[in-house]
């Protein structure tokens, strides 16, 4: 693999690594009832035949950033992070409003597209995120080595979660990496619940695990900001930003139709705002399990929990290897 070095400037580092596709059924949108389901590949892709062959045929290209480093993201939540612009706490001090900021950061045009590939898998190299997410000095979600900025669903959310806990500590005068005391392992572990690689898990089990908030039981206590996952027939499944939910308004009978969310894996445009029905208010029957959602909240820093290593499963559905990548820097001004 060869790059022009008059064009863009390469340095080469070892960093921590840690992929994992979400399971097959949350990566299975295809059969979703609304058209919100993820079909297209990266742009710089559309020659393929099979998007899994992306690996070993990607392109490298300068990693789009500004002449501060900053992502399209980075740059639109920086106020934030400096504490430039204050976000207003909710009454609980939960996560909820930070996660709201920070979703407003991404771009909606197209320009974050969709990628998960089970042939080949990648969970060597890429973990769904848009760009690597940091944690106590280590990369604990990789973003795909293109810089293309493509993400999965779950992945996705977990990005929004690290990024919206980091902003509220930061925010408090915290430490940036410090939830609830969690090393490093602890999070690569919650993030193998939160893509969900065992019996039993979902983002809602790696909140509580380590006590960050709880599982919502209810639906209507869910609130703007928590995160949500679910199951859909024809089968398949997603998770999600909640945003609120639809309602029988036509009947009047305010019963709870399906819900607005935020995401990655929509057509045409990858990251943006969408919705789903449940498959009991559908004329086909088709949309999502009203039994098979699951919903975490992340409550107030003051309220966190202690929690036991030796009490909360381990998962190891992939390794955390620290292969050696590439950066790519912007290209030198003339």
């Amino acid at each position: 693999m060869t790059v022009k070095t008059n064009s863009l400037l390469l340095v080469a580092g070892t960093l921590l690594i840690f992929t994992g596709c979400a399971q097959k059924q949350s990566c299975s949108l295809h059969s979703l009832p609304l058209s919100i389901a993820g079909t297209n590949v990266i742009p710089s892709l559309a020659r393929e035949k099979d998007p899994g062959l992306r690996r070993s045929t990607y392109t490298p290209r300068v990693y789009p950033v500004d002449e501060r480093g900053f992502s399209p993201v980075d740059a639109a939540l920086a106020k934030a992070y400096a504490r430039e612009e204050i976000i207003t706490n909710d009454e609980e001090g939960a996560l909820n409003p930070f996660v709201l900021k920070v979703i407003t950061g991404y771009p909606l045009d197209g320009s974050y597209q969709y990628h998960c590939s089970w042939k080949p898998r990648e969970y060597d190299i890429y973990n769904g995120v848009t760009q690597d997410q940091w944690y106590r000095g280590m990369v604990v979600a990789k973003a795909y080595p293109d810089g293309s900025r493509c993400s999965y669903c779950c992945g996705f959310t977990f990005e929004v979660f690290v990024r919206a806990m980091k902003l509220r500590n930061i925010q408090a005068g915290l430490e940036a990496d410090d939830f609830n005391g969690m090393t490093f392992n602890d999070l690569f572990n919650a993030l193998q619940f939160w893509y969900i690689e065992g019996k039993g898990d979902s983002e809602a089990r790696a909140i509580t695990s380590y006590g960050l908030g709880t599982a919502v039981t209810h639906f209507e206590a869910a609130r703007p900001g928590d995160f949500l996952s679910y199951s859909s027939t024809p089968a398949g499944g997603h998770a999600v930003i909640f945003l609120g939910w639809l309602r029988d308004d036509a009947n009047e009978t305010n019963k709870i139709t399906g819900f607005k969310y935020f995401s990655s894996n929509l057509s045409g445009n990858g990251l943006g705002y969408a919705q789903a029905h449940f498959s009991d208010s559908t004329k086909n029957g088709h949309g999502v399990l009203r039994r098979y959602v699951n919903i975490g909240h992340v409550g107030a820093i003051k309220n966190y929990r202690p929690f036991n290593r030796a009490e909360i499963p381990q998962r190891n559905a992939y390794a955390p290897t620290q292969p050696t990548r590439i950066i790519y820097l912007p290209e030198p001004v003339k």
